[in-house]
């Protein structure tokens, strides 16, 4: 019996990249845009995958205009999602501004108004990242693997 030679899966890669107001109504646009595509692709409102990106991009977002504004600019939502991962790119232009990289976060006071937001990102992700944006800026990325999330 001859075996015949294994097909590799296809690849595919699914994007959506939009520009939004650095607001709080364009961080919630940017959210509720981001579920959206997400049931697009199947990955339906109220599951743990659609749930866990919703945080995700609810903060990453919220942190953009909170942190990242530059009056005038705009902040940056990119979602690419291939079989096994989701990854969600929130980028704004001021660079002088980073926030801690990952395994560098500390726990704010327990009476702080905020600083838990990044703790967040760590709890949920399973990788994450604070990259330079060219030509200006920085991105933080998150990465979820699907696989985990049934």
């Amino acid at each position: 019996m001859t075996s015949s030679p294994t097909r590799p899966s296809p690849v595919t890669v699914r994007t959506f990249t939009q520009r939004f107001s650095s607001t709080p109504r364009g961080a919630r646009l940017a959210r509720h845009l981001a579920l959206n595509r997400l049931h697009g692709w199947d990955i339906p409102y109220g599951s743990e995958a659609s749930d866990t990106a919703a945080l995700l991009v609810a903060e990453l977002a919220a942190n953009a205009v909170t942190h990242g504004r530059v009056a005038g600019r705009d902040f940056e939502l990119l979602l690419s999602l291939t079989l096994y991962t989701l990854r969600i790119d929130v980028s704004d232009t001021r660079g002088e501004r980073r926030p801690p990289e990952p395994g560098e976060l500390t726990a704010p006071p327990p009476v702080a108004d905020g600083g838990r937001g990044l703790l967040l990102v760590e709890a949920l992700a399973d990788r994450w990242a604070v990259l330079d944006r060219v030509p200006l800026g920085k991105t933080v990325r998150a990465e979820v693997d699907l696989s985990r999330l049934h």
